[in-house]
């Protein structure tokens, strides 16, 4: 209901809000109009206020209009009009009768101030106008010190100094609500950005570790079969259905990654759990497979709560990107010793390797030192950190390599 009544009113507050000296002006000629009605009002008739039995003097309607031009400027200088404006009511207040009602400028003026200015500015000036101009026409005044009019000109300085002080706070107060607004929207937008940001990071982690660990054996495995193929064909089947089985968990893990991505309306995802420390003896045995020997010791308390999900993954994944790179980049005859072990609040995540009877990884590869390193190492620190702890990687002394990860439980 408010808003249709205020539509017909819109394009006039858009019209004044874009023409501010052009209704300033109005706002004039407005003001000149009521002070010289009223300077032809007797307000001491017999019968109340009469018009027309009185005429103001040529003097009064020179202040007047002075008075009714300086207001065009009050945006503009607002103290400064002010000023003018209250110089000429003093002087009208010290002319003697009729007095025209020249203060009316200087309400409008002290209004402005009010309006545009600070509390401490309204009162102090507010209480110099309305003290001035009252103290002006009690002592100087040709009326009497109790005349209404003198009366009223205290009073009409305290309202125009109120309502000022009210406009400015009420505007004040709704600027900080569009501010708060206008913040939380930007809020909202960097919050969904960071998500969505931190979404991909962890979905670029998930397939960096599913493509290299699963690539990795069926590269190994593929070698082996095409090695042993007219010598010895059963070892050559058995390791082609090490590749048959590599690639279809890499394709389940694939698919149930990339399902975090399907949209409402989409077919239905995999609900196969995520990997996790329940699976490690699969994922051993699968590096075992491939000829790496991998022994591994779980030491988690079993009347303890189960590991949070992020955790049981991370746990997970930061053990298959470093058997991964064992295979990878160790020598041959290489062993590796898997250890997880709850401490406190807390999982440790240990792999170790003895750099078999190759040369050490070179800090440039996937499996670099702790300065440098490619995206696994990358994408193990990223985890450990997201979750709140750590993780360290880097040469062993007398060969080898060793990755310890700290996890927070809580």
């Amino acid at each position: 209901m408010t808003t249709h009544l205020g539509q017909p009113f819109a394009p006039t507050r858009q019209w004044m809000r874009a023409h501010p000296l052009a209704t300033d002006a109005v706002l004039a000629l407005g003001a000149l109009i009521c002070m010289v009605v009223g300077s032809f009002a007797d307000p001491h008739g017999p019968h109340g206020p009469e018009f027309g039995t009185r005429t103001p003097e040529p003097s009064s309607l020179v202040l007047m209009v002075l008075g009714a031009a300086t207001l065009v400027f009050r945006r503009v200088q607002p103290r400064a009009v002010l000023a003018v404006t209250g110089g000429l009511s003093l002087l009208e207040l010290t002319t003697g009768e009729p007095r025209a009602p020249v203060a009316m400028s200087t309400v409008i003026a002290l209004y402005t101030v009010a309006a545009r200015t600070d509390r401490p500015t309204t009162w102090r000036v507010g209480l110099l106008t309305m003290t001035g101009l009252t103290g002006v026409a009690m002592l100087v005044g040709p009326l009497p010190w109790y005349a209404q009019e003198n009366l009223g000109i205290f009073a009409w300085t305290g309202m125009a100094a109120a309502a000022g002080d009210a406009v400015r706070s009420r505007r004040a107060f709704v600027d900080a609500i569009r501010e708060r607004a206008e913040r939380a929207e930007r809020t909202r937008e960097e919050e969904a950005r960071r998500r969505v940001a931190e979404e991909r990071l962890r979905i670029a982690r998930d397939l960096h570790d599913v493509v290299a660990h699963h690539i990795a054996l069926v590269n190994v495995q593929a070698g082996v079969a095409a090695h042993v193929m007219d010598k010895r064909p059963d070892q050559a089947k058995e390791a082609l259905a090490h590749v048959r089985d590599a690639s279809r968990s890499a394709l389940n893990e694939l698919r149930a990654t990339v399902g975090l991505l399907r949209q409402t309306g989409d077919p239905e995802a995999p609900t196969e759990p995520a990997p996790g420390l329940a699976v490690l003896d699969d994922l051993a045995a699968s590096f075992r497979h491939a000829g790496l020997p991998v022994e591994v010791i779980v030491q988690l308390e079993r009347a303890a709560q189960p590991l949070p999900s992020a955790v049981d993954l991370a746990a997970y994944r930061v053990i298959q990107e470093a058997l991964t790179n064992v295979r990878k980049h160790a020598g041959p005859g290489a062993r590796a010793e898997v250890s997880v072990v709850r401490v406190g609040a807390s999982v440790e995540v240990t792999v170790l390797d003895d750099g078999g009877s190759g040369p050490d990884p070179s800090p440039d590869g996937d499996e670099g030192g702790d300065e440098g390193g490619g995206h696994g190492l990358l994408g193990m620190r990223e985890r450990a950190t997201a979750l709140g702890g750590s993780c360290f990687a880097g040469p062993r002394y007398g060969g080898g390599y060793r990755v310890h990860a700290i996890l927070p439980v809580a």
